[in-house]
């Protein structure tokens, strides 16, 4: 019962936090971008609840457009890391041979360097960008995917119902698609859940140290860099993108956890 009311709760976060980014031109009362310098760094007032940056800009307005960035860098890291990592484990785990040792061969070398060193280097390389924030979050967020895929088939291959698809002359792609993958989704879900965690938390380090998002984009993480030389006179700067940050990703750790405590026990 507990894990369902965790799992409801994370699941509630997850969709408000969902429509306020999408409903974002209707919800913010000010425009992200617009400076008035001459209401810099307020902590309080009617037109600025959450108060205002260095530029005067609205925090309350950024931190919900900031929101939209980094839910789409999530989603969108997810979505293809998933499409890339399903496709070669399928691969790798179906056919084996030097198919198996090349790909895993390839999920090894990557998965030896620290992700988020090797994100960096990468955009460093590529330069600061939201395209580019995704792609280097991609090339080492599918390997991930890939292992857990492989692991799984390689236990389902052998299966009866596997051997009597191939009695039946099932061609290959048919068994991995209709077979195989379907009963491959609810331990990828708790992976992409995680995983949506994990790239979201990715995208505003990088835009921390600038690697991400070019301003004046709002980000979370770029909000965080901007606010944190005025941690003492105006710390409104960093605790409420700081906050909307630490929900999201806690929300959705719930979530996975409460999926995996559920896969766990249909399991036993």
């Amino acid at each position: 019962m507990a894990t369902k009311v965790w799992f409801c709760a994370g699941v509630t976060v997850l969709v408000l936090l969902a429509a306020v980014s999408i409903l974002a031109p209707f919800l913010a009362p000010h425009d992200p971008l617009r400076q008035n310098l001459e209401q810099d760094l307020v902590t309080y007032s009617s037109a600025h609840p959450l108060g205002t940056d260095k530029l005067g800009r609205d925090i309350l307005s950024r931190t919900i457009y900031g929101g939209r960035i980094s839910l789409l860098t999530g989603v969108a890291t997810v979505l293809i890391s998933l499409a890339i990592g399903v496709g070669a484990g399928s691969l790798s785990g179906y056919f084996g041979g030097w198919l198996d040792l090349l790909l895993m061969r390839l999920v090894d070398i990557l998965m030896a360097f620290p992700g988020i060193l090797l994100a960096i280097a990468l955009t460093a390389v590529l330069g600061p960008g939201l395209n580019h924030v995704i792609l280097a979050l991609c090339l080492i967020g599918w390997t991930g995917y890939a292992r857990l895929v492989r692991g799984e088939i390689l236990s389902l291959r052998e299966r009866e119902f596997i051997q009597a698809a191939r009695g039946l002359g099932c061609p290959s792609q048919r068994i991995i698609a209709r077979h195989l993958i379907p009963n491959l989704l609810p331990p990828l879900l708790i992976q992409a859940t995680f995983g949506l965690a994990a790239a979201i938390v990715a995208e505003g380090s990088l835009s921390f140290l600038g690697l991400g998002v070019e301003p004046p984009a709002p980000s979370w993480g770029s909000m965080l860099n901007d606010g944190r030389q005025f941690l003492l006179v105006a710390p409104h700067l960093t605790t409420y993108p700081g906050l909307a940050l630490m929900i999201t990703v806690l929300a959705l750790n719930i979530v996975g956890d409460a999926l995996q405590d559920r896969l766990q026990s249909r399991t036993r």
